[in-house]
């Protein structure tokens, strides 16, 4: 498995005019630049040890109770699309730079990896991340589990095996991390998780690469119990709105 190494870093970060972080998203209020400091998780191991009890005993139950709709669901992409398997996995980079496998429920043909290079001129964000609005390597299942979130469900494997946590930044591709500066390689400090800041957030796809990882290292420097808990339920009303697109 690749590791990715990340050194200590100390860098001034200019911010624009949106509604991010911890108290930025709570009231609206951003300052113009934030000085951010390596953070020494080992300070917060109460708060560590109690959040991963909290993913084994939630994805447990969650993966217990989901089983049925997961069969379900499994046959109705095996239908529209019966050229793979119903999950995909993939590699994503982890906590401390570690590369594990990642599960979802396939909302895409089989070959979409293969038809990426053709479709990188029509990117609709920087060189890091690729998303396109109409991707026509999209299935109609994937389209409706995309936009409800529900493609997402099979990592709450990953959250019991320990690779992930319910909350933390988004896991990414090799490929992307390779580009991190050392700023942007803290978002690698903690375990990646289900949902985070930006997920949360109504226009969240207009969001730049760059304030994406603002998001991420604030809430490394702000998490909490309480934190993980406001971000869970502003996840579900995301997905009962339907704003997952």
């Amino acid at each position: 498995m690749t590791e990715y190494k990340y050194s200590s870093y100390v860098g001034v970060v200019d911010i624009t005019p949106l509604k991010i972080g911890a108290n930025a998203v709570d009231n609206g209020t951003i300052s113009s630049e934030r000085t951010f400091e390596k953070i020494e998780c080992k300070q917060r191991r109460a708060y560590f040890f109690t959040k991963r009890v909290i993913d084994v005993i939630f994805s447990l139950v969650a993966l217990v109770c989901l089983s049925p709709f997961f069969l379900v669901l499994s046959i109705l992409i095996f239908l529209d699309d019966p050229h793979g398997s119903p999950f995909f996995v993939q590699t994503r980079v982890g906590k401390d730079g570690k590369e594990f496998r990642f599960y979802k429920f396939r909302s895409m043909v089989v070959n979409a990896e293969d038809l990426l290079p053709e479709l990188l001129a029509k990117n609709e964000r920087d060189g890091r991340t690729f998303k396109m609005k109409d991707d026509p390597r999209i299935t109609r299942v994937g389209r409706f589990i995309r936009r409800t979130s529900i493609d997402e469900l099979p990592q709450f494997l990953n959250v019991l095996k320990g690779d992930m946590s319910v909350v933390g930044p988004r896991p990414p591709l090799p490929r992307e991390v390779e580009t991190y500066s050392e700023y942007e390689m803290q978002r690698l400090l903690i375990k990646p998780g289900l949902t985070c800041y930006w997920q949360t957030l109504k226009h969240r796809h207009q969001l730049s690469f760059e304030e994406w990882v603002d998001l991420d290292l604030q809430y490394i420097e702000t998490c909490s119990l309480w934190v993980d808990l406001k971000l869970v339920f502003k996840t579900f009303a995301v997905i009962f709105e339907g704003r997952n697109c």
